[in-house]
């Protein structure tokens, strides 16, 4: 099977081309693509399909062979490699995903992609649809407890659960082991992403995160958007905000009724074939 790797601010993926190649099983796909010692290496999959509904289809797969809903820094880089492989030939077009329609806007020079931009699906605060045990119209700044210590934290639905946690200094929380706890604590009935968010100015903000179904992960793109969407709510941060994730930068700008936009890079890291399946 041929594939091409690809990362989005070291958020790294294996990408296939399902319109001429067969997949039985994705879930197992991935847990084998994604080994970093055995196999290709990755933090997940995707495979470009047929959409009745949009310009193409973005199926997604974490590397412990779990479906994802929606990939921030996948979408940029699936964007970029369906518009290499002439998959889809305009530079705008739309992306199914189980998250619903996204519209992508590709910033292409001299034939080749510079940028993606990607107009996200609008964030869901409400309790049950994210979903999280809370009686509240919205779950901000609540509570639980994670070995004995209170952790204040904001949850909504953006592609997929998103955790959000203010921190003072980020470089003194043990990510792996707070974010690995609170991603499967008992409230979020189907887990959560974990994002640990320093403000350094209202339009500055670094982004650690622990992703559902992959671990620590050098960016979330999802993760980068549900914590300004979630800074703005709580009136800690401005409509357009740089993101400092730990393998790069993105730039999130909330516009009216928290519509959401994500610019970033999408970067290929080398084409081969998998033959190991």
């Amino acid at each position: 099977m041929e594939f091409t790797k690809m990362h989005g601010a070291g958020n790294d993926f294996v990408l296939f081309n399902g319109m001429n190649q067969k997949i039985d099983d994705y879930g197992k796909l991935a847990l084998k693509v994604c080994d970093r010692h055995f196999s290709v290496g990755g933090d997940g999959i995707m495979i470009a399909e047929k959409s009745d509904r949009a310009d193409v289809r973005m199926i997604y797969y974490n590397s412990d062979g779990s479906q994802g809903e929606m990939c921030g820094n996948g979408i940029r880089c699936f964007s970029k490699f369906v518009y290499d492989n002439k998959i889809v030939e305009q530079e705008v077009f739309t992306v199914d995903t189980l998250a619903g329609i996204q519209l992508v806007n590709l910033e292409v020079e001299h034939n080749e992609v510079k940028s993606v931009k990607v107009k996200m699906s609008k964030p869901i605060f409400t309790p049950k649809e994210i979903p999280v045990v809370c009686e509240d119209g919205k779950v901000m700044e609540k509570s639980i407890e994670v070995d004995g210590e209170k952790v204040v934290f904001s949850t909504i639905f953006l592609g997929v659960p998103h955790t959000v946690i203010f921190v003072d200094d980020i470089n003194k929380i043990n990510i792996n082991a707070l974010g690995c706890k609170i991603e499967k604590h008992p409230i979020f009935p189907k887990n959560t992403n974990v994002n640990f968010v320093e403000v350094k100015e209202r339009d500055n903000i670094n982004v650690y995160t622990w992703e559902r179904g992959a671990g620590r992960t050098l960016a979330c793109g999802t993760g980068c958007c549900s914590s300004v969407v979630v800074g703005n709510v709580l009136n800690k941060l401005d409509k357009k905000v740089k993101v400092q994730a730990e393998g790069g930068i993105m730039e999130i700008e909330i516009k009216d009724e928290f519509e959401v936009i994500m610019k970033g890079n999408a970067t290929t890291i080398c084409v081969g074939e998998f033959t190991d399946i």
